[in-house]
Order: C-alpha cells, then sequence, then structure tokens
C-alpha cells in the first residue's frame, strides 16, 4: 500500500509559484521547489516526472486560484457599470513594488507557449467577459462583447501603467475604466466600493499576479 502524503500537491504547487514569483520560470528546478517546500528533489521528481510537468502543473494551479478569485469578485461586485469598474480593480493585484509587474509578463509567457494553459487563458477571458457583460447590460440584455472591450481596457491600462507608473496602478485603472465607461455610453458615476485587490493573487492581471505567500 502506498504511503499517504505528507503534503498535498497543491501545497507543492504553491511552493513552487513562490519560487516563480521571486526568480521568474527558469528559476523553477526540483532543488529550488525542494527547499521552498521541505520535501526531497527526488520525491518531488516521483510525483511530478519532469521540470515541464512541473511548471506545467504550478500554472493550472495558478490558474484555479484564478478562476477562484474571479467568482469571488464577480460575486462581490455590485451591478451596473460601477459593478464592472470594482471587479476589474478587484483583480488588478499591487504590482506598485516595481518589478513585478515585468516578472509577471515572464509568466505570461509560458501561459502562451503551452496549449492547454492558452485554453485556460481563453476560457477565463470568456468568464470574465461574461460578468462584465451582465453589468454592461442594455434594454437587449447582457452585452459581453462590452464586456470583452472593457477587459481590454483593463489589460491596456495596466500594461500603460507599467510603462509610465505616475500614480498608484489603482487609481490608473480606475481613470481608464471610467473614461471607457463614458465612451460607449455608459456611467460609472461613483467611486466603486467594490474589494480592494488583495496583494497579489497572479492569476490576468495576467498579466496576472502570482498568489502571494502565506
Amino acid at each position: 500500500m502506498p504511503r499517504p502524503r505528507t503534503i498535498p500537491d497543491e501545497a507543492l504547487l504553491d511552493g513552487a509559484l513562490a519560487v516563480m514569483r521571486r526568480a521568474g520560470p527558469e528559476g523553477i528546478t526540483f532543488a529550488a521547489v525542494a527547499a521552498e517546500t521541505g520535501l526531497s528533489a527526488a520525491t518531488l521528481v516521483q510525483r511530478f516526472g519532469g521540470k515541464a510537468a512541473l511548471m506545467q502543473a504550478a500554472l493550472l494551479r495558478a490558474w484555479d486560484l484564478l478562476d477562484a478569485r474571479t467568482a469571488e469578485a464577480d460575486a462581490a461586485a455590485p451591478p451596473g457599470p460601477a459593478g464592472a469598474v470594482a471587479l476589474l480593480l478587484a483583480l488588478s493585484g499591487d504590482y506598485d513594488a516595481g518589478a513585478d509587474y515585468a516578472e509577471g509578463l515572464l509568466v505570461l509567457r509560458e501561459d502562451m507557449r503551452d496549449p492547454a494553459l492558452r485554453a485556460r487563458g481563453a476560457a477565463w477571458g470568456e468568464a470574465l467577459a461574461a460578468a462584465l457583460g451582465r453589468r454592461l447590460a442594455d434594454a437587449d440584455g447582457p452585452r459581453p462583447d462590452l464586456g470583452r472591450l472593457m477587459a481590454a481596457q483593463w489589460q491596456g491600462a495596466v500594461l500603460w501603467w507599467g510603462f509610465e507608473r505616475g500614480r498608484p496602478l489603482r487609481d490608473a485603472v480606475a481613470a481608464g475604466l471610467e473614461e471607457f465607461c463614458r465612451a460607449v455610453g455608459t456611467t460609472a458615476d461613483a467611486e466603486p466600493d467594490g474589494p480592494e485587490p488583495p496583494p497579489h493573487p497572479k492569476s490576468l492581471t495576467r498579466f496576472r499576479p502570482l498568489p502571494k505567500e502565506r
């Protein structure tokens, strides 16, 4: 009978994500993850097989966390355009420390290289567009097309902030999203009271923030 696992895979993958956050995708080695988690490198090899499999499993775990975080933000955000803004602010993370955003782009590169990870990103984008589209509904019903455009505006605002860094990320994103609402004829007419972004999950901003260490 196989011995029970004393450390669940999720905890090991969270350790791998912690290594990735500090050292980038290239920093993921069995030795580094072993040092992070306290499990031997040989045991990690038995669990995951090879570095590529470990990397993929860790990034799939990051998508699981982002999906859960998005569902929580969707449930907490109010209806209407202000709620759409609040939802995206809740997902925007906290890149104000400096280099974290650039590190997130390296993770995004790994997602785009792997068909399974690309599929998770595409599915997440559809779910996000639907959540935003419900809040941008018109007389004919939800507008996932506007939701998709708003998500693109959000990612663009984060990207420009990465170059400019003239004000806090939350302020830059809020301003860009409110401009979008005005441009498409909706109004986020109140400062959104949605949840403050936790210091990084990863998940898009993904340029998604990776989960914080606990």
